[in-house]
């Protein structure tokens, strides 16, 4: 147990040197970053918003945006539904005014068989028996779908949901930040993001829908109407993104966002930014067979109803990439990237209300917890000195090098201090302090009861170890359940007591034992002065 070969010693102080050296960066003034070499590790721990201020959001979602969605996208069921079946319906004069879609079905005799056949597309809502779209026929031939408000209402709760997993990667895309994006109400989503205090970039990340869309050019449109806004039947006129004319497209959409598994900032042939992108086996499948379909003819690449750019299909495209040109700056291609990567928002979001929280609310807070843990560590370091000696000096030492591995791992994943968080970094040392009692009272016990030193100390690390464990196992649990469960502030207390957790049961167990075995083979004592 006391035996420490020489590589098992280099390990424990090169783990122990390492988490030093990542913990340097956010104890060092901001004055003395700049004498910090550049080879070495500069990641920092990040303030929360309580502690340094940063940008308060509260959006809501455009309830409109959101109909139109679903009346687009019931008006592409209602045409591939009646493709699809045997015999095909043939129908005509689509329409999606009024708040409902309508179709008129060629052969009045099949009217009935289209109104069953979208009934099975529709959804039921909850338990109470209602569908998301209610189906009837008038006119004998005309078949019309109206939204129902039960419907209406899930697909806004599904949004939001969706909604705000999509902002919180956007933001957040590692997930080791403190930020808090919680739904309150039906259709409004709360952003609060530390350290930054202007909030314009973030609206910019979050507001793009990045709904992401491959569309056909329509070649035979006339140009002068499509100039003035008016398409062909099946086309639909959409703005370029430099805002110097329209472009007619095809309405149905070769391929979807939905179908991107990755998306990273790159550059082309000519060095200028682009967005590289890579589609799911389904995606890949579509794009292929359209570009075999298409060659020769352009393709627009469609954001938020923008159109990026217009390529020509030169070759038929197999691979299940491609690439997103325009006139991107590196930074605008990577915030394109991480938006498409973290996919589309379902729903518009608009911000309703915004403030900028200074650092100067949490100056306050940040003396008082400082100050709180000195005076909470030297009281523990003068109780372990003055009760247990030598290994008092010990308990010390670990207890230092818990305290840094803790930032040093912070900061490492650039990780989000709150005072939640401080409170979960004052209780993992208030855990170290138990795991080094329990070891030191450990080997008191077997001195009384007569064992020899070296024995004491062994026998002593080896019962006190399993208590350990079972009691930070325990712990873990807790931390794990708040860190799933929670949000925002209980999930930094979570982060730092599960950091603390390991750290601490590393420098009790792995440390101290270290130093001790050192201590005990250089001057082999008989008595142990504890």
């Amino acid at each position: 147990m006391l035996d420490f070969p020489r590589w098992k010693v280099l390990g424990i102080w090169a783990v122990v040197a390492l988490g030093i050296l990542f913990a340097i960066p956010s104890m060092l003034p901001a004055s003395a970053h700049k004498y910090w070499p550049s080879w070495l590790p500069q990641s920092e721990i990040n303030l929360g918003l309580d502690l340094a201020g940063g940008s308060h959001l509260l959006l809501e979602a455009d309830a409109q945006d959101l109909m139109k969605q679903r009346m687009q996208g019931m008006e592409d069921t209602v045409a591939t539904e009646m493709r699809r079946g045997n015999p095909a319906i043939a129908i005509s004069d689509v329409s999606t005014s009024g708040g409902r879609v309508t179709f008129a079905v060629d052969n009045p005799t099949q009217a009935d068989a289209a109104v069953e056949r979208m009934r099975t597309v529709t959804q039921p809502v909850g338990l109470t028996g209602t569908r998301d779209w209610d189906v009837a026929v008038v006119d004998l031939n005309r078949v019309v779908l109206t939204p129902t408000s039960a419907g209406t209402a899930q697909a806004m709760r599904n949004a939001m949901t969706v909604a705000r997993d999509v902002v919180r990667r956007r933001i957040d895309p590692q997930g080791t930040k403190e930020i808090t994006v919680v739904t309150q109400g039906q259709d409004r989503i709360l952003v609060q993001v530390p350290g930054v205090e202007d909030p314009e970039a973030l609206k910019l990340l979050i507001g793009q829908t990045a709904r992401l869309e491959f569309k056909l050019v329509d070649l035979v449109a006339d140009q002068q109407q499509v100039q003035e806004g008016r398409a062909p039947p099946g086309s639909q006129v959409l703005p370029l993104a430099d805002g110097v004319g329209n472009m007619a497209v095809k309405r149905r959409v070769m391929v979807s966002g939905d179908q991107l598994i990755d998306a990273k900032q790159g550059f082309d042939q000519d060095g200028r930014a682009v967005v590289d992108i890579t589609f799911n086996a389904a995606g890949a499948r579509r794009f292929a067979r359209t570009t075999q379909e298409n060659v020769n003819k352009p393709f627009a690449i469609i954001l938020d109803d923008r159109i990026l750019s217009a390529p020509n299909i030169n070759e038929p495209i197999l691979g299940g990439r491609a690439q997103i040109s325009g006139s991107f700056t590196v930074e605008t291609a990577n915030d394109l990237a991480i938006a498409l990567a973290s996919g589309k928002l379902p729903v518009k979001l608009n911000v309703i209300e915004e403030r900028t929280v200074g650092p100067e609310l949490g100056k306050d807070s940040i003396q008082k917890g400082v100050v709180a843990s000195i005076i909470a560590t030297v009281a523990v370091v003068l109780f372990m000195l003055v009760t247990y000696g030598r290994f008092g000096v010990y308990a010390t030492a670990a207890l230092t090098v818990n305290a840094l591995m803790i930032l040093g791992i912070m900061g490492l994943f650039n990780a989000t201090l709150t005072l939640p968080g401080i409170a979960g970094f004052v209780l993992t040392i208030g855990a170290a302090v138990d795991a080094n009692v329990l070891i030191n009272e450990r080997i008191r016990e077997e001195q009384r009861r007569g064992r020899k030193a070296i024995d004491s100390i062994e026998t002593g690390y080896r019962e006190a170890s399993t208590a350990i464990f079972d009691a930070n196992i325990t712990n873990t649990i807790a931390a794990v359940l708040m860190f799933y469960f929670g949000s925002g502030p209980i999930r930094g207390f979570a982060v730092v007591l599960m950091i603390g957790i390991v750290t601490s049961v590393y420098t009790a167990v792995n440390f101290t034992r270290m130093l001790v075995g050192l201590w005990v083979r250089r001057t082999r004592p008989r008595v142990l002065n504890i």
